[in-house]
């Protein structure tokens, strides 16, 4: 599945994160800036990559600004993105 428009997700406060994502015909691109990357950046991708997985995207760009989210946050704000963006869960 692909993403069909620009959508973002989320907030800039902490303990949240904003997510933007793009349709990309040929790839998917995952950019992630994080205040915790030294600490939690394989949990952050983790959750990003199985939600990704659960709406079957394979295409697109994703471009997040995490706070220090909660997984379930970071969850969250994915599927409220996609969902924007076009994508149905599978």
């Amino acid at each position: 599945m692909k993403i069909l428009k620009n959508a973002v997700a989320g907030t800039l406060e902490s303990s949240d994160l904003f997510i933007q994502i793009e349709p990309d015909e040929k790839e998917l691109t995952l950019e992630i800036d994080s205040v915790v990357a030294n600490q939690y950046m394989d949990s952050i991708r983790a959750a990003v990559l199985d939600t990704l997985q659960e709406f079957d995207v394979t295409t697109g760009k994703i471009f997040i600004k995490d706070k220090g989210a909660l997984d379930c946050v970071i969850r969250a704000r994915m599927e409220t993105a996609l969902k924007r963006g076009g994508v149905e869960e599978k």
